[in-house]
């Protein structure tokens, strides 16, 4: 296995590149994917609401799915927060932090990771999945799982679309604004990538006149 050091790159060869992080080239192609793969997720939540519909209202359905989702960006902020930026001990500890998340602050603008492959992201949705229906049994847990899966492909379209694509509203101005602060200001805030209001809630939010430098890197 190897971390991809940036030595040797310029700052913007650096912010772009698309390093190799396993010497296994199956599991290093494993570890890119196309934005568009969380696409595929909306036909399943569909089809779970729609599954749901069998023995819930279209209405309470609706509320659930939206109950779903938000369930989904507290479930984004506590992940980013607790799980991806801890730095766990020792040699072992330091690789999992680097493949779960140092990489994409060493290497922001990496095309191919900028939405969790399928490595993370099915074995994730499954199990969610188990929770839902753990917790909530069904019909109700169908559309509450819509909505998480709906919220889960948001989140990562946004967090494609901050790194890559120009912002043309203001919501995508200042969505954007805040991620890059997260990465070239202070990593220990702006957890909320596509639901910045928990920043707000959990007192992890910017100040309005901060900007982007060079602290986080």
């Amino acid at each position: 296995m190897t971390d991809a050091p940036a030595s040797g790159l310029s700052r913007a060869e650096q912010l772009s590149a698309s390093p190799r992080i396993f010497d296994n080239p199956i599991l290093d192609k494993l570890s890119r994917v196309h934005w568009a793969f969380p696409l595929l997720y909306l036909p399943v939540a569909a089809w779970f609401f729609w599954r749901g519909l069998d023995g819930v209202s279209l209405g309470l359905s609706l509320g659930l799915a939206v109950f779903g989702y938000f369930a989904w960006t507290i479930c984004e902020y506590v992940f980013h927060r607790w799980l991806f930026h801890t730095e766990f001990p020792g040699k072992f500890g330091e690789r999992i932090h680097f493949l779960l998340h140092g990489v994409h602050h060493i290497y922001p603008n990496d095309p191919l990771r900028l939405v969790m492959p399928p490595l993370m992201s099915v074995p994730l949705m499954a199990l969610a999945y188990v929770v839902t229906f753990a917790i909530f049994g069904a019909p109700y847990g169908y559309p509450i799982a819509a909505g998480f899966l709906v919220g889960y492909v948001i989140y990562d379209e946004i967090h494609f679309h901050i790194h890559h694509r120009k912002p043309r509203t203001k919501v995508e101005m200042t969505l954007r604004r805040l991620h890059l602060l997260h990465h070239f200001r202070d990593p220990e805030r702006g957890y909320g990538v596509s639901a910045p209001y928990w920043d707000y809630a959990f007192g992890t939010a910017y100040a309005k006149d901060d900007k982007p430098g060079e602290k986080a890197l």
